[in-house]
């Protein structure tokens, strides 16, 4: 049963965040309110850059200024008020850590009332709960520290026994002659430089390679007066795997190291003693590997009453993750491979059981990564938290999340300079009935794309990766191909089984870019803003083309090319300001004396990209470049903004962008719709029914179930997700897909195409 709460307002007043234009509004509390609007028109500058950010910023500045220096900084927003704000929890779609020792039953907390309940009643008794411990030195195997797994160096990778030390016998990274690590062997005086490591004694090659760390007593010529003498293999393992610059070498780093299960755990991470423990036939292990699903039966064979309260929390926790559709995960998955989409649902589980009420809850597109099925799971899940006496903010464009709200603001009424004001508040069904550009779009009928005949095909026999079933499947080329199914049914693992077996070129856009910061931007990226400060060179008397680069000559001397000054403040936020010399250009005086087309470089590149094919239209060779990236949607970024600002889904457009123009190749693309409002994910069909039409081959991951209707072909894997899914429930037309009762997408296409 809802509680009842008095209704009363989030009232935000006169916002200019980003591109916000003097915006104003209320926000009903105790409700779902799910903002909605094109890429870039303001949601996030709204809803993150202010609500959230005003009310982090509040909450901190509540600590002492000793504490306040370790908490994340959130800048003052721009707004001149916002009333009645409660205390926001933001659930983005972050992944969890990277932490080795971090599992899903140790960042849940579970692990912990887990480790209480075998030291209860767990039998025989060895101690209490840090016994259990695999990251307690009580609890963790000594072999592997824990961990779970050693890596060992596969020393033939690390040396070429026909070379000699001076010819470069030492095969590793960074260990070539004349650097300075090589110099620690070839100055020693241990070994003789010329000759080759197969001519060794086993003395000298296990002086080589194994000797632990040592003052040598008489060091050759050159070699440092205070350095220490260490083999290669335990210099390797200390000063590279595991450091900083195991980054730089991660592909050497794989090369040579070979990771596999301790021999004395097993796998387990615990002490051999630990696992003698034993609650109904099993070890902590033992739960530890099984899923949510099972876990719950586990404890519901418990009857000892010492047990009841560590069992009933227990269950309570398990229950909510199982109940927002994670019952498929074991407790023991490590946080690093759990998708984005699966660690905010644990995020969601996790405050579900909370006992505080009254919060903010804002959540940055819940529906990215899943499956119509798994939405009403998402849906189900808000809608108990909002009924604790909570305020859910959603940003959203999917029109499954945008059904269920109380409340609906729209952003507009375009994308960039374009956008920053409201166009609609009211309810869902007044949405559907107004003249605006998120109910046009609702109102539309679904129908069925056109059925092209493929011009090959792939065939997969008896795949076995991760967890499919020996599936066996044929993936035809030449037209518009869907995977789809819930999330963790074995689609990814599909699609790598698919790349094992293509024999020519594909594009494999489903990875993020690579060599993104700070400075890199949608101009860099595209390799355009060469020929833009060139052409400001040409027009102005051939000035230097480095006087045009932000990082270079043209730099505003001030902040450097940054655009702004940052002072840090000791305990307080650092200062971030506006530079006052470049106003925020990044640019010299010098250099915004030039001009192309009436406009100084600054103000080009803060076109937006479909203002700037048009500006530089006499350049075919930019325009182009820069009508591809309108083409798969992004034509609201300006051409200097921060790639690192962007999405997963929009990195993986930008690619896009870059590949066009190929013919007859594979693309294989991975939710290529996320963030996209309705408009611009019509935009990304054509552009797909376009790569069809000049003889390419898509293969997508999707679960957007308009993009579905228009594939030639469907391939549904499932039915559920982990050890429940990794079977091929329907492949064929996705229009004949509506009959197919065990086709969970099959089930919601036709929910879909008979709504309008």
């Amino acid at each position: 049963m809802a509680m009842q709460f008095e209704q009363g307002y989030i009232e935000i007043k006169n916002a200019t965040q980003n591109n916000l234009k003097h915006v104003s509004l209320k926000v009903p509390k105790y409700q779902t309110t799910v903002f909605v609007g094109l890429s870039g028109s303001g949601k996030s500058s709204l809803v993150f850059d202010t609500i959230a950010a005003a009310s982090r910023r509040e909450l901190n500045e509540t600590f002492p200024s000793f504490t306040q220096q370790y908490l994340p900084k959130f800048g003052q927003p721009h707004v001149q008020d916002i009333e009645h704000l409660p205390v926001a929890i933001v659930i983005a779609q972050q992944r969890l850590g990277k932490n080795a020792r971090s599992t899903l039953a140790t960042y849940t907390g579970i692990y912990s009332l887990m480790r209480l309940l075998f030291s209860r009643i767990g039998k025989p008794f060895i101690g209490y709960s840090d016994s259990f411990s695999f990251n307690l030195p009580q609890g963790m195997c000594p072999s592997c520290q824990g961990l779970g797994y050693v890596d060992d160096i596969d020393e033939s990778k690390l040396i070429d026994p026909e070379k000699s030390l001076n010819e470069g016998a030492i095969t590793f990274v960074s260990f070539g002659p004349d650097t300075w690590r090589w110099r620690r062997y070839a100055t020693s005086g241990l070994f003789d430089d010329d000759k080759p490591i197969k001519d060794y004694t086993a003395k000298e090659y296990d002086l080589l390679m194994h000797a632990p760390q040592q003052k040598l007593a008489h060091p050759g010529e050159g070699f440092p007066r205070t350095a220490l003498y260490e083999g290669v293999v335990p210099r390797i393992r200390r000063s590279v795997i595991g450091k900083k610059e195991a980054e730089h070498h991660r592909e050497a780093i794989a090369e040579i190291v070979t990771r596999k299960p301790c021999p004395v755990c097993h796998g387990t991470r615990l002490k051999p003693e630990v696992l003698t423990v034993h609650i109904n036939g099993v070890n902590i292990a033992d739960v530890s590997a099984m899923d949510l699903n099972h876990v719950l039966r586990f404890l519901q064979g418990i009857t000892e009453p010492l047990a009841t309260d560590v069992v009933r929390e227990l269950s309570t926790k398990i229950q909510s993750l199982v109940d927002i559709g994670l019952g498929y995960l074991t407790l023991d998955r490590g946080t690093s491979s759990l998708s984005g989409g699966e660690a905010q649902r644990i995020k969601i589980a996790k405050y579900l059981t909370s006992a505080l009420v009254d919060m903010v809850y804002i959540l940055d597109e819940p529906s990215v990564g899943l499956h119509p099925h798994d939405i009403q799971l998402i849906r189900q899940a808000l809608t108990k938290l909002k009924d604790k006496g909570n305020t859910i903010l959603v940003v959203e464009h999917n029109p499954a999340m945008i059904s269920f709200a109380d409340y609906v603001v729209e952003m507009g009424p375009l994308a960039g300079q374009g956008g920053g004001q409201i166009t609609f508040t009211g309810t869902y069904q007044d949405l559907l009935a107004s003249d605006t550009l998120t109910g046009d779009w609702l109102r539309q009928a679904h129908h069925w794309g056109p059925e092209r005949q493929p011009t090959g095909q792939l065939e997969l026999r008896h795949v076995t990766q991760n967890n499919l079933q020996d599936v066996d499947v044929d993936v035809p080329l030449g037209v518009m191909t869907v995977i789809s199914g819930v999330a963790g049914s074995g689609k990814s693992s599909l699609v790598t089984a698919l790349k094992a077996k293509l024999t020519g070129d594909y594009i494999d856009l489903a990875q993020a870019p690579v060599g993104i910061n700070i400075r890199s931007t949608p101009a860099t990226y595209l390799g355009i803003l060469d020929g833009i400060r060139k052409l400001f060179s040409d027009a102005n008397d051939r000035v230097g083309t480095s006087l045009f680069s932000y990082n270079g000559k043209g730099a505003c001397p001030r902040c450097k090319g940054k655009g702004v000054t940052i002072t840090n403040m000791a305990f307080m936020d650092p200062v971030v300001q506006t530079c006052e010399r470049c106003h925020g250009k990044r640019y010299s005086e010098e250099a915004l004396q030039y001009h192309y087309q009436g406009k100084t470089i600054a103000e080009v590149l803060q076109l937006s990209v479909t203002a700037a094919a048009k500006f530089f239209v006499a350049t075919p060779k930019i325009a182009a470049q820069l009508a591809n990236m309108d083409k798969v949607g992004l034509g609201y970024l300006t051409l200097a903004q921060p790639l690192t600002t962007l999405s997963g889904g929009e990195l993986q457009r930008l690619k896009l962008a870059v590949e066009l123009g190929k013919q007859g190749t594979v693309y294989l693309l991975d939710e290529p719709t996320a963030g996209l409002h309705l408009k611009d994910t019509a935009r990304l069909m054509t552009l797909f029914n376009s790569l069809v039409a000049a003889g390419n081959s898509l293969i997508i991951i999707e679960h957007n179930l308009a993009v579905i209707s228009q594939a030639d072909w469907l391939i549904d894997v499932g039915p559920d997700a982990g050890r429940y899914g990794g079977h091929i429930q329907y492949s064929g037309t996705p229009r004949e897909s509506v009959e197919v009762a065990q086709s969970r997408t099959g089930v919601a296409l036709r929910a879909w195409i008979n709504e309008n």
